[in-house]
């Protein structure tokens, strides 16, 4: 069977991803911080018959990521697409203008972000690029493209993500490798500020099958 390997997986975006891919055959490992979190979306998936399993590491422990991705492809006989999506919980996350940010302010987003990204994509992409086909999905916030003053601190790593994935999409061309950055400028489920639009996962998910498909994409922007 195929697989998807989705880090930063949690009850959103990575819930309806592995939806999206399980109930078309592909098993899924879940990689994210919490292990219980994790066992619990392993049971909502079994339950609705997708074969998935749970694979603790946090992204920014790049030794724990890598691990955790080599178990997940021993499990499953290989990682045909990497999805990731991590996000912090809101009520952790440092916001700043940008004439209040410093440094540290954007590394820690920098080390969340895009050092992760970097550090699942080496994992999994040798394997990849022997067998000759693979697909590499990053998800970011539309404020890669088009800031956000409020989001001084995180636009700036959003955006080197989006750089970094737009390269890698070119670098890849011609090797049976599709890499593409999916930008979400909208609040996904309830509870965000009313001036934002929202939309559920399960409605912004199927893109991602799209990219995968088709193929021929370097990126998409999913708003309302």
């Amino acid at each position: 069977m195929p697989s998807i390997a989705i880090v930063g997986a949690g009850p959103g975006m990575g819930l309806a991803i592995a939806r999206t891919f399980g109930s078309r055959g592909y098993d899924v490992a879940l990689i994210a911080r919490n292990r219980a979190k994790l066992d619990d979306l392993v049971g909502r998936l079994t339950a609705e018959g997708i074969t998935a399993a749970a694979f603790p590491a946090d992204v920014r422990d790049h030794d724990a990521l890598t691990q955790a991705l080599k178990d997940a492809a021993t499990r499953f006989g290989g990682i045909d697409v990497l999805e990731h999506s991590p996000a912090p919980s809101i009520a952790s996350v440092n916001l700043t203008y940008p004439s209040q940010t410093s440094p540290s302010d954007v590394q820690e987003w920098i080390d969340f972000l895009l050092y992760s990204a970097i550090t699942a994509t080496q994992a999994v992409l040798p394997a990849m690029r022997e067998a000759g086909a693979g697909t590499l999905l990053f998800t970011n916030g539309a404020g890669s493209a088009d800031p956000i003053p409020m989001l001084g601190n995180v636009n700036p790593a959003q955006a080197a993500l989006r750089n970094w994935v737009l390269n890698l999409h070119k670098e890849l061309a011609g090797t049976g490798i599709q890499a593409a950055h999916v930008a979400i400028g909208v609040w996904i489920g309830a509870g965000g500020p009313p001036e934002i639009p929202t939309a559920e996962a399960e409605d912004i998910a199927p893109l991602y099958w799209d990219l995968h498909t088709q193929r021929d994409e370097a990126e998409r922007v999913f708003t309302v």
